[in-house]
């Protein structure tokens, strides 16, 4: 699969994450928002500490062995590595982020878009622009 372009990486990247999100939706109903099912594994409510609460690791440790297993098929990106202190800061915006927005990009854009929702098409544009300003001024500076 090495020999496969960028672009249909992509591409086909993606639709394995709409039909990812639709089969847990269609399947148990659950919308595949990234933090809130990593937030519910780590910090179950009442409710969720029964077996209905086991998916939500699964589905967690899926992302890890599928990104895992993807990597030996595909090539990846060479990584540039950051000081600790500011890949933690960077994952605490991250986290603060979710709890302020209602969620994340996967949630919003791939799950709340998907649902017609106006709410999530808002915030998917709000992601995106302040995603696009930061590569801006940073490229900038």
């Amino acid at each position: 699969m090495n020999d496969l372009p960028s672009a249909l990486q992509a591409f086909s990247g993606g639709v394995l994450i709409g039909l990812a999100s639709w089969l847990l939706l269609a399947a148990i109903g659950r919308v595949a928002g990234i933090s809130g099912i990593v937030a519910s594994a780590l910090v179950p409510t009442k409710n969720e500490k029964t077996i209905d609460g086991l998916w939500r690791w699964v589905f967690v440790i899926g992302l890890v062995v599928g990104g895992g297993l993807t990597s030996l098929w595909i090539e990846t990106p060479s990584v540039v590595t950051r000081p600790v202190w500011l890949l933690v800061t960077a994952g605490l915006l991250v986290g603060v982020g979710t709890v302020v927005g209602s969620g994340c990009t996967s949630g919003h854009g791939v799950c709340g878009i998907g649902r017609r929702s106006m709410r999530s098409l808002v915030a998917t544009l709000v992601f995106m622009a302040a995603g696009a300003l930061t590569v801006f001024v940073f490229q900038s500076a």
